[in-house]
């Protein structure tokens, strides 16, 4: 495809001078005016194009040409130049369809009917729906306290062993200033105590034992109880004497000769004082 647009060589003929020509003396003020208007308006036209060309119009673009060969069936080919972004543009673009997810539906271990999300799949990870839900029984709540107490298990037991049992937080109903109580499935702690103490059996007796245990210790907490009452009515029961005594001395002189002394020995307490007389 030939282009219409005349060249910049072109342009400056048009105007009478070249790129680096200046006007001829000898030439009339009417010529010289003419050559000037010419040549600004050869500039105006090399500005224009140089413009709308997609490499001005857009800073730091590239714009890629595909050039097409065309027999013009006299004789020589013509090569036409076009526009590669818009011949991508032109182009359709056909996307494979994504393929359909069907959603994960829990099936429920009482009903065996599908279920998206429960609170007990929620909070303890157990296929149960809320229809098949018995808080009073079956699902019952049960505290941390309570499972520790009455199934003998061990904080190591409920958090460290695998897998770490699942619990809902809830305020203290004596005091809500208190922290919050730790909540365990009753189904699930009975399954943990199955497999800490393998048996009913080894849990009764050791339940047994541990209340025997508990039993002697409050027997010595109640045998010593009664030591210190005994002790501390006996105490009160004796007084010191805290009066001063006063020796009373006999008439009666005793004499060493071999030391030249005199004793006298009080009649109370026995003490003896010794003296010498001059």
């Amino acid at each position: 495809m030939y282009s219409m647009e005349p060249s910049d060589s072109q342009v400056e003929d048009a105007a009478g001078l070249g790129p680096e020509q200046s006007p001829k003396p000898g030439l009339s003020a009417a010529m010289r005016a003419k050559i000037e208007r010419n040549r600004q308006r050869a500039l105006m036209l090399r500005q224009a194009r140089l413009a709308s060309r997609p490499s001005a119009a857009v800073e730091g673009s590239t714009s890629a040409k595909v050039s097409k060969t065309i027999d013009s069936g006299a004789g020589f080919f013509i090569e036409e130049e076009g526009d590669g972004e818009e011949e991508q543009r032109t182009r359709k673009v056909v996307h494979q369809p994504a393929p359909v997810i069907e959603p994960d539906y829990l099936v429920c271990d009482d009903c065996q009917k599908p279920f998206m999300d429960s609170y007990l799949s929620n909070s303890f990870d157990l296929s149960v729906c809320d229809k098949c839900r018995d808080n009073e029984e079956k699902h019952k709540l049960i505290s941390r306290t309570e499972a520790k107490q009455q199934y003998l298990l061990k904080d190591c037991d409920l958090d460290q062993r695998e897998p770490p049992l699942r619990f809902t937080l809830k305020k203290n109903p004596h005091n809500a200033r208190w922290g919050d109580m730790k909540l365990y499935l009753k189904i699930q702690v009975e399954k943990r105590c199955m497999e800490v103490w393998e048996s009913e059996e080894a849990l009764e007796e050791a339940k047994e034992t541990r209340e025997g245990n508990r039993e002697v210790q409050k027997q010595k907490r109640f045998n010593k109880k009664v030591k210190e009452l005994r002790r501390a009515v006996r105490s009160s029961m004796w007084t010191k004497d805290i009066s001063v005594h006063q020796h009373q001395y006999g008439p009666e002189e005793v004499v060493d000769p071999e030391e030249d002394l005199y004793k006298h020995t009080c009649t109370t307490c026995g003490h003896e004082v010794t003296y010498e007389k001059m």
